[in-house]
């Protein structure tokens, strides 16, 4: 345990969290494009052996190294959680484009430190693909340094959502304004999007309704890869609770879209 003004050990967390990547890897590849059974959880979601088998492997790495912290995943119970350290996990963000075969899924690991968020990693275990940022570091994608683009506006800019279901009423017509203005909008890359954004491939991403699991890991990604990550009013997103998150490489970007999901109608 950190002492109270002394600096976290952050090198080490993100080393344990490249292993529990690695091991949760492992799982994913033998089980991609692999008949298997889905099951539909509480919330309309679907879920697979893989998912589960993935977090326990990541449980076994971080447990080992870290016994003492926390650990909160989205598929199996949470441990320790009153920690001062507690790590949150997605084995698979992406569940349905697992098991469609097509490789945009990712496994999410984020540190939280006093409740902050200070370390993430994205991997994409298909394409070889990680991202790695944690506070007071450059954001790093296959070890090279990660850096987000500039843009001028809106109507220059690529967007990506994961899809508008979880959209409400109110919160589809933001996006769908937004979507008017912006240059291109893509859809369903879920996580694998905030990598994109955070190597200067897209301009903005907006996600309706996320849970912890979703965005805890990608907030140090894309802040240290220039970006900025707030919920949909400009505020850093509670890690206790959903939110609708809205990231951009640009700052003019951001301000834009704020500003068109803040629009009343007439």
């Amino acid at each position: 345990m950190a002492a109270l003004g002394e600096s976290p050990p952050i090198e080490a967390w993100i080393e344990v969290a490249g292993a529990a990547a690695d091991a949760a890897g492992d799982v994913i590849r033998g089980a991609f494009r692999r008949a298997g059974a889905v099951e539909t959880k509480g919330d309309g979601s679907p879920v697979t052996a893989a998912d589960r088998e993935a977090e326990r492997a990541m449980r076994a790495v971080i447990a080992a190294a870290f016994p003492d912290h926390g650990i909160r995943g989205e598929e199996l119970p949470e441990r320790n959680v009153a920690a001062e350290t507690v790590w949150v996990l997605d084995p698979i963000d992406g569940t349905r484009s697992f098991i469609t075969g097509k490789p945009v899924f990712t496994t999410l690991i984020g540190v939280l430190h006093r409740a902050t968020p200070v370390a993430g990693l994205i991997d994409q275990a298909i394409t070889g693909e990680r991202w790695i940022g944690a506070r007071g570091r450059a954001t790093t994608w296959n070890g090279s340094t990660a850096r987000v683009r500039g843009c001028p506006g809106l109507a220059r800019a690529a967007m990506y959502t994961t899809g508008t279901e979880w959209y409400g009423p109110e919160e589809r017509a933001g996006f769908d304004r937004l979507r008017d203005r912006v240059g291109m909008t893509l859809f369903s890359a879920d996580a694998y999007a905030f990598g994109l954004l955070a190597s200067g491939q897209i301009d903005l991403v907006i996600e309706c309704r996320l849970a912890p699991h979703d965005f805890v890991a990608l907030l140090p990604v894309v802040e240290g890869a220039g970006g900025i990550f707030t919920d949909w009013q400009g505020r850093r997103p509670d890690p206790a609770g959903p939110a609708n998150i809205l990231a951009a490489g640009d700052p003019r970007v951001h301000e834009a879209a704020m500003a068109v999901l803040a629009e009343r109608p007439a």
